[in-house]
């Protein structure tokens, strides 16, 4: 059930989001979902061949990822606003921790909105994506 404005706190956190491990299945399950067929994503023997220690996942399939814990707060259609960076690779047999935080809340042309601070997290202390977003809720 999506959270309501009114119960929303600045300094409150979301519910953890976790991805046990992403897996050789993941990537190319994405690749195929989403057009992005780039070999570094699938091909071990190229991404070895380059100097990567092995294949590595999409930066979007993290960010999809990522936006469990939105969907999960505020529900599909609360989605306003959604930023990211990209800091780390995520490689498979990762395990994703995503996180979010509230760091705003207000009401604005109609609309009650609550801003979020979010990450995965892929290894203790290793942030391979860091953003914000802003989610409508009734």
């Amino acid at each position: 059930m999506a959270a309501k404005w009114q119960d929303v706190k600045v300094g409150d956190v979301l519910p953890t989001w976790e991805h046990p491990a992403v897996t050789r299945t993941d990537l190319v399950k994405y690749a195929g979902a989403s057009g992005d067929y780039n070999p570094m994503h699938h091909d071990e023997t190229l991404a070895t061949k380059v100097g990567l220690p092995s294949v590595f996942a999409h930066g979007m399939y993290s960010m999809g990822l990522l936006s469990n814990v939105l969907v999960a707060f505020g529900g599909p259609a609360s989605v306003e606003r959604f930023d990211v960076q990209f800091r780390a690779i995520t490689w498979p047999d990762d395990k994703v921790t995503c996180t979010g935080k509230v760091t705003g809340r207000r009401e604005e042309g109609g609309k009650k909105l609550v801003d979020l601070e979010l990450q995965c997290e892929t290894k203790p202390g290793t942030k391979s994506i860091i953003g914000s977003a802003t989610l409508a809720l009734g």
